[in-house]
């Protein structure tokens, strides 16, 4: 992505670049409308590692399913945040580079170094990385309350002020049809308390800087219904602004968006699958979470 759009998005008060990963899923309207610059995570299988925005995704996970293999996935290098880095730096702009939790991913680490790096140049622009302790549609929750701050002029330490409280109001729950993948993975963490049922579950989990359970029913249907009570319990929280993502199941989610709609009397700030990087840890599912005190309001 070029940086002229992301600076016409952000508005002629902003000095502030907001960059993140390919892993909130945004759609691009989003991307473009607030000038958010990405850098992508690597997958792909037999040491074949792709960006992930290269793959179709309908043949992804069809490859998943059938592939005995599972991919492997990467966090970008160090190279590649500097390729993003240098030249809003050196053009005087601050940056915000908010990524998926570290727990989850190396990709805090190799932005980190990147700033460092940065850093010693002595470039007009500062660069601070921040830790988001989320990932998906929280991460895209946190990203656009990062821009929107930029856009009403905050400077680098106000937006970076206004990720973390961003995050103290964000919830998010994510519904899978297995935790197969994310056994095999290695990315279970606190889940692993589930794999020992003989029933044949649904896990509800929680993402946050591990993989958490928070439970679990045992069809489909009783899956919907709990995020459809999800909702509700976000609107009741005071969420102002929800979203929802799937992984291969669009009827679900369009389901949970019409719900959604009526319960917060607005349409979600977005409804997106999730790609190939989380997809090759979560399988198929569905993901719904709102927050209550991103500033700005509502969706543009």
């Amino acid at each position: 992505m070029s940086t002229s759009p992301g600076e016409e998005g952000q508005g002629l008060r902003s000095s502030v670049s907001v960059v993140t990963d390919s892993t909130p899923y945004l759609p691009p309207n989003l991307v473009e409308r607030w000038g958010i610059h990405q850098v992508s995570l690597y997958v792909g299988w037999g040491g074949d590692l792709r960006p992930e925005p290269e793959y179709d995704i309908d043949a992804f996970y069809t490859r998943l399913r059938n592939s005995p293999e599972l991919p492997s996935t990467s966090q970008p290098s160090v190279g590649d945040f500097l390729a993003r880095f240098e030249p809003l730096a050196s053009a005087g702009r601050d940056v915000v580079s908010v990524h998926i939790a570290s727990g989850l991913s190396g990709t805090c680490e190799s932005a980190g170094e990147a700033a460092r790096v940065v850093g010693e140049k002595g470039l007009p622009g500062r660069v601070e990385v921040v830790d988001s302790q989320t990932g998906a549609g929280g991460l895209g929750c946190l990203v656009i309350g990062a821009a929107r701050a930029a856009e009403q002029g905050m400077g680098l330490d106000d937006v970076v002020d206004v990720v973390h409280q961003t995050r103290q109001g964000l919830q998010m729950w994510f519904c899978l049809d297995t935790l197969e993948y994310l056994r095999r993975g290695g990315r279970i963490g606190a889940a692993q308390a589930l794999l020992g049922s003989a029933l044949k579950i649904k896990p509800i989990l929680t993402f946050g800087t591990e993989i958490a359970p928070v439970g679990r029913v045992r069809t489909r249907r009783r899956a919907q219904e709990r995020m459809i009570d999800y909702l509700h319990e976000l609107k009741g929280r005071g969420a102002s602004d929800w979203f929802v993502q799937h992984a291969q199941s669009p009827n679900d989610a369009d389901a949970l968006v019409a719900e959604g709609t009526a319960i917060f009397a607005h349409e979600p700030l977005f409804c997106t699958q999730v790609g190939p990087v989380l997809g090759a840890h979560l399988g198929s599912g569905m993901l719904v979470g709102g927050i209550g005190c991103a500033p700005g309001g509502g969706e543009d």
